[in-house]
């Protein structure tokens, strides 16, 4: 199933080019009081809303894709775990460019562990990325991304992907310079995803996966899942050995070579097998 949020929170499953409106799914969600709990409730309650969803579906009201404003699948993650440098050719590049390096060492993810992003910098792909800092270079860098969907530690490689709730496009947006790479990375609009969540039954395998990111027509990024070096199921067990990982927390899984800078005015083409694209513009301040 593929599951957006679209205008204004409404909840949808994508058919083809149209979005069947089964928000009503929500009056299902459990009521909650301060202290809230932690994580995505949707997210967590998917096993009992998605059966719900699929009764709703013969009589929901539809609507065309290109006529929303698609938000990021997950309103409210707990956490964004970022993998960093994890393809072996963009490690190369980043030690090779001084534009990307910016006179820092960079080291292998194995080295430098995984870092997290602020979830303030999320948005989804009706929104825009926003370019402001005219005397940095901004770089794209796109990403499979997965979601949580169950309460993790401790979580063996071999268990791993039983607790993805699906999968989705991101992009990691980067500001080069020497600061750590969670200041950089967590501007507002710095993390990207969409444009729906692809339950996990339905993606299948993600260890060998297409996809390729676009600016004004040329290919500026292409590559596969197989060449990560920390897979899907290793950074689950890797992150769940320090975090507790609940539903909705969302894992950047890293990005291949080509990063390269992005101008206000530019489209952003994102395109992942299984999943399917997303354009996203960039603005000025």
């Amino acid at each position: 199933m593929r599951i957006c949020r679209f205008d204004d929170n409404r909840i949808g499953v994508v058919d083809g080019d149209e979005i069947a409106d089964v928000s009503a799914v929500l009056e299902q969600l459990p009521t909650v009081r301060w202290p809230y709990p932690r994580g995505d409730a949707l997210i967590a309650n998917l096993p009992i809303l998605i059966p719900e969803m699929k009764k709703l579906l013969p009589s929901a009201e539809r609507v065309k894709v290109a006529d929303v404003k698609l938000r990021s699948p997950v309103a409210q993650p707990g956490k964004i775990i970022a993998a960093p440098v994890n393809y072996k050719l963009h490690l190369e590049e980043s030690r090779a460019d001084q534009g990307i390096h910016f006179g820092t060492q960079v080291k292998t993810i194995q080295e430098c562990g995984v870092f997290l992003k602020a979830t303030s910098s999320m948005i989804g792909p009706a929104d825009a990325v926003v370019s402001d800092r005219t005397d940095r270079r901004t770089d794209h860098e796109i990403e499979l991304c997965f979601v949580i969907g169950k309460t993790a530690r401790h979580v063996s490689e071999a268990d791993a992907l039983d607790y993805i709730a699906g999968f989705m496009i991101g992009l990691d947006m980067t500001i080069r310079g020497p600061e750590e790479r969670s200041y950089r990375k967590s501007r507002d609009t710095f993390s990207v995803f969409g444009p729906w969540l692809v339950t996990s039954d339905e993606f299948g395998d993600p260890s060998a996966v297409d996809f390729e990111l676009k600016v004004s027509g040329q290919t500026r990024q292409k590559a596969n899942t197989r060449d990560l070096i920390f897979d899907c199921r290793k950074l689950i067990a890797y992150a769940s050995e320090a975090y507790t990982l609940e539903p909705g927390d969302i894992f950047m899984t890293g990005t291949p070579e080509g990063v390269a800078p992005i101008e206000p005015g530019d489209i952003m083409n994102c395109r992942i097998d299984g999943i399917g694209e997303m354009n996203v513009a960039v603005r000025a301040a």
